[in-house]
């Protein structure tokens, strides 16, 4: 059976703009995207890697192009929805791990439409606990058992899997893809990311 994986981390807002176009990618070409949590600080650390942010630091002209890569991204796509977070870089630990534990209850799909809203639509500081359950409230989501479940060492632990595996079939940042064990890099690899979807399926 073929995979189809998005390697995610909430706190890129590559990740999140990918995220916007894959609905889009999902009715095309009629598959489900699974969307596996990783933690971003773990990826760069196993891979020696930085965040752009940092990389581009002191290099003429990088981040310019970078913000008009993104407006035609945006333009692109028909994205209309989408806010620098004010307190970027945003320590996603908590909301990984709880990402992991909203799968585990079967509510995945409500936590990441919450959380990505409050990440890059209305941001907030979203790795503040109270923050957290607040949002998770409103989405009529049960915070206080999702943050609990969150703190158990076995979803722990899964977090921890989950980033090392994808580290191991090659990944070294956010936003990551998979098509079996064939990695697409970057929002930029999306079209190639659908083609090999659907080259796949014949």
């Amino acid at each position: 059976m073929n995979t189809y994986e998005f390697h995610f981390d909430f706190g890129s807002p590559n990740a999140y703009l990918s995220h916007c176009v894959i609905p889009l990618i999902e009715a095309r070409t009629g598959v489900k995207i699974d969307y596996v949590p990783v933690l971003l600080g773990g990826v760069f650390k196993a891979t020696n890697n930085v965040s752009p942010m940092v990389s581009m630091q002191g290099i003429k002209n990088k981040s310019e192009y970078s913000s008009l890569e993104t407006a035609r991204f945006l333009k692109k796509h028909d994205i209309t929805q989408f806010k620098m977070n004010p307190f970027f870089p945003v320590n996603t630990l908590h909301i990984m791990r709880t990402a992991v534990a909203a799968q585990l209850e079967g509510v995945a799909d409500a936590y990441i439409k919450a959380i990505y809203h409050t990440m890059w639509v209305e941001p907030k500081k979203m790795d503040e606990i109270d923050i957290i359950l607040s949002v998770l409230k409103d989405a009529g989501l049960d915070g206080e058992k999702l943050i609990a479940l969150a703190q158990e060492a076995d979803v722990k632990a899964k977090l921890i899997e989950n980033t090392s595996a994808s580290v191991e079939r090659g990944n070294f940042g956010s936003p990551t893809f998979f098509v079996n064990n064939e990695m697409f890099f970057g929002k930029n690899a999306l079209p190639d990311f659908e083609e090999a979807i659907l080259a796949s399926n014949l």
